[in-house]
């Protein structure tokens, strides 16, 4: 069996009159921000893609979804994940588990940390407890612990028999 490891980061800034769409779930901002992007801005999902991009060292998000493209303005996240899902099965591998870490100081995500999990592992086509997200706050240092931004960290390991 062989294995690989990805790991992903992306951040984008936290701005009135968007959405704010963490692991596909819609949350409220106490502030009213949401995430500026191109798609739906998905930090944690992109996160997810570029690891599993990563680990077969097939670039990045913007290699298949660039941002200057028009298909992918407003994209659901989820959508692109299932194609990038579909790349690293098409070359023989699975996916053993992901781990995430959203950085963000408001809103609180804990409680949304289960649904984040399911939509995440329903559109891979694993199992809940192969996702992991948790979330933090940068302790109000820095981008995003001064609101102006959420990021994600993610690691991806993937096999083959």
């Amino acid at each position: 069996m062989q294995l690989r490891i990805g790991n992903g980061y992306d951040i984008h800034r936290l701005v009135p009159g968007r959405p704010l769409i963490l692991g596909g779930q819609r949350l409220e901002h106490p502030a009213g921000l949401g995430l500026d992007g191109h798609s739906d801005a998905d930090v944690l999902v992109h996160a997810v893609m570029d690891a599993l991009l990563g680990a077969l060292s097939l670039g990045d998000i913007g290699l298949y979804f660039p941002p200057d493209d028009a298909r992918w303005q407003g994209a659901d996240s989820l959508e692109l994940l299932e194609q990038v899902v579909a790349l690293v099965m098409e070359r023989g591998w699975s996916v053993v588990n992901l781990d995430t870490v959203v950085v963000a100081e408001r809103p609180k995500l804990k409680p949304h940390i289960a649904a984040m999990r399911a939509a995440i592992a329903s559109h891979m086509g694993l199992d809940p407890g192969q996702v992991g997200v948790k979330a933090t706050t940068n302790e109000q240092l820095g981008a995003e612990g001064r609101e102006e931004g959420i990021s994600c960290h993610a690691v991806a390991l993937l096999q083959k028999p």
